[in-house]
């Protein structure tokens, strides 16, 4: 069977892969760095500010996925706008299925026998084994994937619900309050399920702990979202110049 051409070539099509592309990429990119908890504070020059809450105290941490995280959610309104909610559930079921294969690859290196050459060059002074580093980051993705893969799949479907319900709304005006206000709601269940999955029930993190770091985490998307606003403005403009162009 062929497939039409002109379907391969339509602008539409085109639109939709590299979006699909775009969010793909960083949604997985975000799943593998995500084992790392990193200090706000430390990042930037500063000492940890050690704030006595009722929590305990409290640092600025966050998981290292969540830096990009921003961009899927971007393209994920953006695939909303234009191929509706039944694009975005089509791709997120699919950047699903795609994590659970990349995590299931990722399991089966870690089961490899590494060569000895390999273990020895990468020992340094201080005894260093690299396998057993290799293993401990990348394993600790198993917790990360069933937590996110969980989070991912009801925030996203949250998501495209919410920025649809605004959308009727309003009437098909301010994308500013669908692409923000559906962000803001879904990535607040998103922060908590995903951390409190991976490292609470899968881990041994504290509820303090878990507590303040998805804060955090969601403090960062909830300001992330607001700012990225005109990029969102500015996207609609570039491809609403791009499917008319030459139409």
């Amino acid at each position: 069977m062929t497939i039409d051409a002109s379907f391969l070539n339509s602008k539409r099509t085109k639109l939709f892969i590299i979006l699909f592309g775009i969010f793909l990429s960083n949604a997985i990119v975000a799943e593998i760095i995500g084992v790392k908890i990193f200090s706000v504070e430390a990042t930037l020059g500063f000492k940890p500010l050690h704030l006595h809450t009722f929590l305990g105290i409290w640092d600025f941490n966050q998981p290292a996925g969540a830096l990009n995280w921003p961009f899927v959610f971007i393209t994920s309104d953006i695939i909303n706008e234009y191929f509706g909610k039944k694009g975005v559930q089509r791709v997120s079921y699919l950047t699903a299925g795609f994590i659970a294969y990349c995590f299931i690859v990722i399991y089966g290196a870690t089961l490899l026998s590494p060569a000895d050459f390999w273990l020895e060059v990468n020992k340094g002074t201080d005894n260093f084994n690299i396998n057993q580093a290799f293993s401990k980051i990348f394993r600790q993705g198993l917790g990360i994937i069933t937590g996110s893969l969980t989070a991912f799949l009801f925030s996203q479907l949250l998501d495209a619900s919410v920025f649809h319900y605004i959308r009727g709304k309003t009437n098909g005006k301010k994308i500013w309050l669908r692409a923000t206000g559906s962000t803001l709601v879904s990535q607040l269940i998103d922060s908590f399920v995903v951390i409190g999955i991976a490292f609470v029930l899968f881990g041994n993190w504290t509820v303090e702990q878990w507590i303040s770091t998805s804060l955090n985490s969601y403090l960062y998307k909830f300001f992330t979202a607001i700012l990225l606003t005109p990029v969102i403005y500015l996207a609609h403009y570039w491809i609403d110049r791009y499917l008319l162009e030459n139409k």
